[in-house]
């Protein structure tokens, strides 16, 4: 069959290319070999955040007498429960893409891809049946998988990566994580939460450690006030999973200490997806273990293009919809905006919420600016207050020539819905004051931005 573009892979990149594409007028497929979605709807996004608002609302359960509320008798958290309703919520998000699919006139080739030339795809179905699609244009959007150290192989029963740390039978009473970027703290404060005992291993200096260091600092904190055990500027040696539980060796700045626990989950980033494509056999163009694109996305060969976890960039769910978005509206013949990457905003999902924007302030410094930084700390915002969620802070950076917003940097309650403002704020590129004149809500934990950018300036109100 013939289709003006066939898209290799249905994650946020692929399935939101074809969409854009289909109100193009292109005709497209998608090969997809499993569920629509991709990793971030079925085993990523999506339900890891409904497992974390189960661990929210079970620490409501906790803190209930805090807010006038008593709860008669014991309240426990059901691990098979909360399992089953991200897997609920996932499948719900999977039909959903089904039905854009089936509304948009996209066709799902369901199997696993391969290039036979810069036009040519095999696919081989379920039941090993080949099948070859011919197409104007061919996009890769196969997305990212856990990634392995070395010396520490995922074996998926004590040494497990982030999918299978989302689909246990039982819940582990202890749990060293390896990792705290978005994927490792979002699940040390899971498990921690519904009562597993958590120790979370990062070999930089702090947690998080792409975010401001300020941020970075305050989480580390309320991490600990939750009782996980952190470890920076540490390395997992070893792991010995023979018996019954795993012995680990962690390197520390104080000698080498060692662990016993159930599970060991590795959160120590991804690998892009790009074996088994047929792109040596084309001769597309790979750069330190990702496919080099253009400014549209375009690869090295005519007619192929790439997005998402397997090009440069955050591998960020957000990102690879931008791209494809991007990608298909350049193929269409219209002339988009390339993508701004030093606007792009990164959320983690923890307790307190990480939200960021733009330059930190040590980049900042070190790009030269001269900068005026403002914070607001929550424990001065009513509605944080009200809500019981008084730590964290707002913190902005502007350029002290112009009053350009340079960065922002969050961390406490509601965070990750706030910084799409900042997002906004930077693309039509607002000054400090410009946000001290913008009227915010109250009470709302919003607010919060207007009196950090009023703090840069020695405007603050309420502190």
């Amino acid at each position: 069959m013939k289709y003006d573009l066939i898209i290799i892979g249905s994650g946020p990149g692929g399935y939101v290319a074809a969409i854009r594409a289909s109100q193009l007028g292109i005709k497209v497929g998608v090969v997809e070999k499993s569920e629509l979605g991709g990793v971030c709807l079925n085993w990523g996004c999506i339900p890891t955040k409904s497992l974390l608002k189960s661990a929210q609302v079970f620490e409501y359960t906790k803190h209930a007498e805090e807010y006038g509320v008593f709860i008669e008798g014991k309240v426990s958290a059901d691990f098979s429960g909360m399992v089953e309703r991200s897997r609920e919520v996932a499948n719900g998000m999977s039909k959903g893409i089904q039905f854009l699919f089936k509304k948009n006139k996209i066709d799902h080739l369901e199997g696993t891809a391969k290039l036979k030339d810069n036009k040519t795809v095999e696919v081989i179905n379920s039941e090993g049946k080949s099948l070859t699609y011919t197409a104007d244009h061919i996009i890769l959007a196969t997305g990212a998988r856990s990634r392995e150290l070395p010396n520490i192989k995922i074996d998926g029963e004590k040494i497990i990566g982030y999918r299978k740390a989302m689909t246990l039978k039982k819940q582990p009473k202890s749990m060293l994580v390896i990792g705290s970027g978005a994927i490792g703290s979002e699940f040390a404060y899971f498990y921690n939460s519904i009562g597993t005992e958590v120790i979370l291993v990062e070999f930089l200096p702090n947690v998080v450690p792409l975010e401001d260091e300020e941020v970075s600092k305050q989480l580390e904190r309320s991490f600990k006030k939750a009782g996980i055990k952190v470890l920076t500027n540490s390395s997992v040696e070893a792991v010995d999973t023979k018996g019954k539980n795993c012995k680990v060796t962690v390197k520390t700045k104080k000698g080498e200490e060692k662990f016993e626990v159930d599970m060991v989950l590795s959160a120590v980033g991804i690998a892009p997806n790009i074996e088994n494509l047929g792109i040596e056999d084309l001769g597309i163009a790979v750069e330190n273990g990702k496919i080099k694109v253009d400014e549209y996305y375009k690869s090295s060969v005519p007619n192929i293009y790439a997005i998402g976890d397997i090009v440069h960039g955050p591998a960020l769910a957000h990102v690879a919809s931008a791209e494809g978005i991007i990608c298909v509206e350049k193929i269409a013949g219209k002339n988009p905006e390339p993508l701004d990457y030093g606007n792009i905003p990164a959320c983690t999902y923890t307790n307190p919420e990480v939200a960021s924007v733009g330059l930190s302030e040590k980049a900042a410094k070190e790009a030269g600016y001269e900068i005026n930084v403002g914070k607001f700390p929550y424990s001065a915002s009513g509605k944080a207050s009200a809500a019981g969620h008084k730590d964290g802070f707002i913190k902005l950076i502007f350029d002290s020539k112009y009053g350009e917003l340079l960065g922002a940097h969050m961390i406490g309650a509601n965070v990750t819905e706030m910084i799409a403002e900042m997002v906004v704020a930077r693309k039509l590129e607002t000054t400090g004051h410009e946000i001290i004149k913008s009227v915010h809500p109250h009470p709302t934990m919003s607010e919060a931005i207007m009196e950090a950018a009023a703090a840069a300036y020695g405007e603050v109100i309420h502190i």
